[in-house]
């Protein structure tokens, strides 16, 4: 029931890493949830992952609930990666193409504009395969006020750890 996640050279960069936890998109403590593995770059945050009848809609079909949810933490850590949490305000979401489960994904989220506390953010979901870009969003993220970022950054223990650093001898990414 979790999605599955393969990295792949063209993924390289750094990945996130956090103390176990129960969040639907990136917790590993959910057993029904996506296990998102999420990696940032100087453009942003990113995932690549393929999905399983479990989060369907229609037969064959990812729901657009759970595509919604995945470009929700693209964008949401796409702002973590500049040192701040926040929270989502607002955010619109565009389905171009029907989503085939079982198909290879890569969702990707970048800060568009920061201001004081808000960021608005970009991301979309492609064909991991062909680029062809299968969702859209927009999304505006409030920061965590320097209290609860403190409370946030101790209790999630943050780190980035390089992509090759867990590649077997000769492989790379």
């Amino acid at each position: 029931m979790t999605s599955e996640i393969r990295p792949t050279t063209e993924m390289a960069g750094q990945r996130f890493t956090f103390e176990p936890h129960r969040c639907f998109a990136c917790g590993e403590l959910n057993e029904r949830g996506l296990h998102l593995e999420l990696h940032t770059d100087a453009s942003g945050c990113w995932t690549e992952l393929t999905l399983d009848p479990a989060f369907q809609g229609w037969e064959g079909v990812v729901h657009g609930g759970i595509l919604s949810t995945i470009l929700d933490e693209v964008m949401a850590w796409s702002v973590i990666g500049r040192d701040t949490w926040g929270v989502t305000a607002r955010m619109a979401v565009e389905f171009r193409r029907p989503v085939e489960v079982g198909r290879r994904l890569r969702a990707e989220g970048t800060v568009a504009e920061a201001r004081r506390r808000l960021f608005r953010t970009e991301g979309r979901v492609l064909d991991a395969l062909t680029g062809e870009i299968l969702a859209t969003s927009t999304g505006t993220y409030v920061a965590a006020p320097p209290e609860r970022l403190a409370e946030l950054k101790a209790r999630y223990r943050l780190q980035t750890v390089d992509d090759r650093a867990d590649a077997p001898d000769g492989v790379d990414g």
